[in-house]
């Protein structure tokens, strides 16, 4: 008996007969809760490892000095563009670190510092932005899908591997990363409602950062947040503090434990704030104030994790200035490896697109080739 027929039943109504216009499952689980989950500055801080507090907080100035370094890349003509997650590294630290090495990462065009802290050289996850490669990088080695600038159409390919791995036994669990702009487009909605019905052993982490370019979120749903669709799908939505990287950690462990555990999929709304401009083609101030931005540095996700170690004792200047120099020998790293001419040879284009090449890819290919030809020929001529 579903839950409309037992209240109808204790209500002297009729019972409808089926089919199941009815509800399946008790949406009062699914729902997130009223304000999202905080860790760092409350009692429950005292429960985590002090390890991974410093892991977080490494990971996280590293982060910073990453988008950094990608933004001023594009200032020099080393990138084309760089969508920055500067504010936003607790998302994007926590998604890389709670998946084991055989589960995948669904990344979409902003989340190359995901990409980087589970491993990818941060050279090769450059390298779309650069103009260079479709994809820099094995996606099949590194269990990282392709960066995916169109929005949201990552998210079905995350459900679709979540799917077949779980037709084949194989225990592997997918994480899928969108913005807050992404949950407008369609793909999400049927990615959402796929996993649901095949409890796709899938995560999708939504890092609301307030604008979908110059767009707020109030003019994109009318929803009390966006963890709350989740239950329109029928699977648990959380809500949590995108700045606080061990929240996060927490959340994400418990909704990726869950899949791997048959338990379906979740949507993790994590609330954050994109401090810089939506890449540095765009001018940020013609649609926010610079009031509203330096309110949210008071809650950057940097100085949260530093207050939390310093407070209890589990850093101290050396450590945060070793942890900083770090950071810095990366980035100059990254600076030195950017400056450096790629050696491209167009042909590529067609070598990873089709495992046997389609007659028009032949034909296109015979056509370039003949032009990198006759251009040849005419240099050395």
């Amino acid at each position: 008996m579903t839950l409309m027929d037992q209240r109808a039943t204790r209500e002297g109504r009729p019972v409808l007969p089926p089919p199941a216009w009815q509800p399946r499952t008790d949406p009062a689980p699914l729902l997130p809760d009223a304000e999202p989950h905080r860790v760092l500055g409350t009692d429950a801080a005292a429960r985590v490892d002090p390890e991974l507090l410093r892991r977080l907080y490494t990971e996280v100035v590293r982060g910073r000095r990453y988008n950094a370094q990608a933004t001023a890349l594009t200032k020099q003509g080393r990138l084309a563009v760089y969508p920055s997650t500067t504010g936003q590294e607790a998302a994007e630290v926590a998604a890389a670190l709670v998946l084991e090495e055989r589960d995948w990462l669904f990344p979409s065009y902003r989340d190359t510092l995901a990409a980087v802290a589970r491993g990818l050289d941060p050279v090769q996850a450059l390298t779309l932005l650069r103009g260079d490669r479709h994809t820099g990088y094995d996606p099949r080695e590194h269990h990282i899908a392709p960066l995916c600038t169109p929005l949201a159409t990552q998210l079905p390919h995350a459900v679709g591997l979540a799917h077949a791995a779980q037709l084949k036994g194989d225990d592997v669990v997918a994480l899928a990363m969108v913005g807050d702009g992404g949950t407008s487009e369609g793909d999400f909605h049927e990615a959402l409602n796929f996993a649901a019905v095949w409890q796709a052993p899938v995560v999708f982490l939504v890092q609301n950062n307030g604008f979908a370019i110059s767009v707020p979120l109030a003019k994109q749903t009318a929803a009390p947040s966006l963890a709350h669709k989740a239950v329109g799908y029928g699977m648990p939505g959380r809500l949590v503090d995108g700045n606080d990287a061990a929240a996060l950690h927490e959340v994400l462990t418990d909704a990726i434990a869950r899949a791997r555990g048959g338990g379906g999929p979740t949507l993790v709304e994590a609330v954050t704030y994109r401090m810089d401009a939506h890449t540095n083609a765009d001018d940020a101030t013609r649609y926010r104030s610079a009031a509203e931005v330096e309110m949210w540095r008071a809650h950057d996700p940097v100085l949260l994790l530093e207050r939390e170690l310093t407070g209890r004792g589990l850093i101290d200047e050396d450590g945060i200035q070793a942890v900083r120099d770090g950071a810095e020998e990366q980035a100059a790293e990254l600076r030195a490896r950017m400056n450096q001419d790629p050696v491209l040879d167009p042909m590529d284009l067609f070598g990873d697109v089709y495992a046997e090449q389609t007659p028009q890819l032949r034909e296109q290919a015979a056509l370039l080739r003949a032009e990198l030809d006759a251009e040849a020929e005419g240099e050395q001529a």
